[in-house]
């Protein structure tokens, strides 16, 4: 199958009940078989782009469109088979309960013979390093595991277009080479055009043919070949907080720690695991597991991708029941209450421990940026002038006060993070856990966050941190926990 050509002519996207356009002024031709690295700041419009040439953007209901969107020539939404596109979250694209399964499931509704599905499915697999049976069940798979997963359906698809948003920002270095190389051998082979989004700069720029960058205000910043733009434009684009190769954020961490360094959660012989929809008992992904968590500090937990990081992390959160060993609360943060904070009521944990989760929209509630910072402080009964006050003060920390009236559905990924951190934030914890937390972010909005992490932590709160991010771990961790895995 030949590579698909894309032109777009004046086009752009806004959603419905949004003032502000996600893309507009677009005009792009895009090549069959060429490889295209495409960058932006946070809300520029990288991942609107994708879903429109993917033609999952919606109707007149769902958005208003200008100009003139083509894949070969027609709608997207007309020949939604020829393109393949991986979503931001990983858990939008499972569908079915068993790997195999939900790899197939694409193939199956393209209805490609039968005979060819198991082979493309396996394949598939194999390209993109997920080593496990295809009986297996998603639910028991790690978020960068899934993130493979999707890659994996796709790929078993064989599209003319491979769309690509984010798709190593979960994964390990390891794992994210891989994928690439997965995804690089998969064009090699069907001659698809590919466009990937990703902050993972370094990791793709000598593996593309093109770079484009998406201005924040509208149409094009940059485009051309990566020695051009990156050599030519470096100052101006990384004023507009894109990633550059090899590029340093100039962060610098405050000094010392205003409360004193108290002990406030210790897991001991620790073992954790997750337990599948009906299931009786979890399975054990880690176990051993002896930490402390300290006010005013920064603790890392790394490791591989199935390691058990997110599940350690809910874990101590006293979201999810430990498979074996203790999680016990100090007194300084359970204030009165039990020693186990899974036992808390929702109210308890609102200013003892706040999460962050891996998947933004899995702790939306509300239809506006402004009600969901508002979620945390209502329910602890504070006034009015208090509620503005905090909310108005993490708006302006986060770049998202021209956000406030919009739904948060409709935000960009790295928007979507930085709102639940906010509201997260909102009611103050003393111990704070945060799960990939500069995920999707641009420069300027990377150290807006890791910025807004070291404050708290200079505060006084306990931070525990899941991340991939060396250079996060390097800049902000007091310790790191590498977090071993049952099957390593």
């Amino acid at each position: 199958m030949s590579g698909a050509r894309v032109v777009a002519r004046g086009w752009g996207w806004r959603h419905a009940g949004r003032r502000r356009w996600a893309v507009q002024d677009l005009d792009l031709d895009l090549v069959p078989g060429q490889r295209i690295l495409l960058l932006g700041a946070s809300g520029a419009g990288k991942s609107t782009l994708l879903r429109g040439l993917a033609g999952v953007l919606g109707d007149a209901e769902d958005g208003e469109a200008t100009g003139d969107l083509l894949v070969d020539g027609e709608q997207p939404a007309r020949v939604r088979g020829r393109a393949g596109l991986v979503l931001q979250d990983p858990d939008a694209q499972v569908i079915l309960a068993r790997v195999g399964d939900d790899v197939a499931f694409a193939c199956e509704n393209l209805g490609v013979p039968a005979g060819e599905i198991w082979p493309r499915v396996e394949e598939s697999l194999d390209a993109v390093g997920l080593s496990v049976p295809l009986d297996h069940s998603t639910s028991h798979l790690s978020g960068g595991q899934k993130q493979r997963l999707a890659l994996a359906g796709i790929l078993a698809m064989r599209p003319g277009l491979l769309l690509l948003d984010e798709p190593t920002a979960n994964l390990d270095p390891p794992g994210a080479v891989a994928v690439r190389d997965a995804v690089l051998s998969a064009a090699d082979r069907t001659g698809a055009t590919l466009v990937v989004v990703e902050h993972r700069v370094e990791l793709w720029a000598d593996a593309v043919d093109r770079v484009i960058v998406l201005a924040a205000g509208g149409g094009v910043l940059a485009d051309g070949s990566p020695e051009a733009v990156f050599r030519e434009q470096a100052a101006e684009l990384a004023a507009a907080g894109v990633w550059l190769p090899g590029a340093h954020v100039g962060f610098e961490r405050k000094g010392g720690c205003s409360a004193s360094s108290e002990v406030l959660l210790r897991g001991e012989s620790l073992a954790v695991g997750r337990r599948a929809f009906g299931a009786r008992s979890a399975e054990v992904v880690a176990s051993g597991i002896d930490l402390s968590v300290t006010a005013g500090r920064v603790l890392a937990i790394t490791g591989d991708n199935g390691a058990g990081k997110s599940t350690l992390a809910l874990t101590l959160a006293g979201l999810l029941p430990a498979a074996s060993g203790r999680v016990l609360a100090d007194e300084p943060l359970r204030a009165g209450r039990g020693a186990d904070p899974l036992r808390w009521s929702a109210r308890d944990l609102l200013t003892r421990i706040g999460t962050v989760f891996q998947s933004p929209e899995h702790q939306l509630l509300t239809t506006r940026v402004r009600a969901e910072l508002e979620v945390g402080p209502r329910a602890l009964g504070l006034d009015a002038t208090e509620i503005t006050t905090r909310v108005d003060d993490l708006l302006d920390r986060l770049r998202l006060t021209h956000l406030a009236a919009v739904n948060p559905y409709t935000l960009s990924g790295g928007e979507k993070r930085r709102l639940t951190v906010a509201a997260t934030l909102a009611t103050r914890p003393r111990m704070l856990v945060l799960d990939e937390p500069t995920y999707g972010q641009d420069a300027r909005t990377w150290r807006e966050l890791a910025g807004l992490i070291d404050d708290v932590r200079h505060e006084g709160t306990a931070v525990v941190m899941v991340t991939h991010d060396r250079m996060l771990v390097d800049a902000i961790a007091d310790a790191e926990y590498p977090l071993v895995g049952a099957a390593a």
